[in-house]
């Protein structure tokens, strides 16, 4: 018999929905033990275009007030996700993987990011492969994206 992990980057999402819903972890501690492991494991990885930090730790404090006030919005509520690098967020570069489009700040923020924002989501950036923390590097066929998943603590 397996036992549970004890590290929140290492929780499979059901798992640390039900430990936010039971407060048994706060979006704050989650959030941060995210962004410790990006900061550890990005620098041989490359899974994050940008990490916005002060903002998903901003998201993070409001999801977890509203959660304790008894507001959560749904059963994902306080979970910090990344967006992918070819989902626009208005006012920070989307480079799509180009590295022609390096410097492309989004005119526009998309639809899917827009309603992530209006479910109260916390962020943690966007990816290769959030909007309060990052954007992901990478192809979706690379393989980065799992690599990127492992660094956040995703399951596969």
């Amino acid at each position: 018999m397996c036992a549970m992990p004890s590290e929140p980057t290492e929780l499979p999402v059901h798992a640390l929905a039900a430990a936010i819903q039971q407060r048994a972890l706060s979006p704050v501690e989650l959030t941060d033990a995210l962004l410790a492991r990006i900061a550890r494991y990005d620098g041989k990885l490359h899974a994050f275009v940008a990490l916005y930090e002060k903002e998903a730790r901003l998201a993070a404090e409001a999801a977890d007030k509203a959660i304790r006030a008894g507001h959560a919005v749904g059963p994902l509520h306080g979970i910090p996700i990344a967006l992918k690098d070819l989902i626009d967020l208005e006012g920070r570069v989307t480079t799509g993987g180009s590295k022609v489009w390096k410097d492309r700040i989004s005119p526009t923020t998309a639809t899917l990011a827009r309603k992530l924002i209006a479910a109260d989501r916390a962020w943690r950036g966007s990816s290769v492969g959030s909007l309060g923390i990052a954007h992901m590097a990478g192809p979706a066929s690379d393989g980065g994206g799992q690599s990127a998943a492992s660094a956040s603590g995703a399951k596969e």
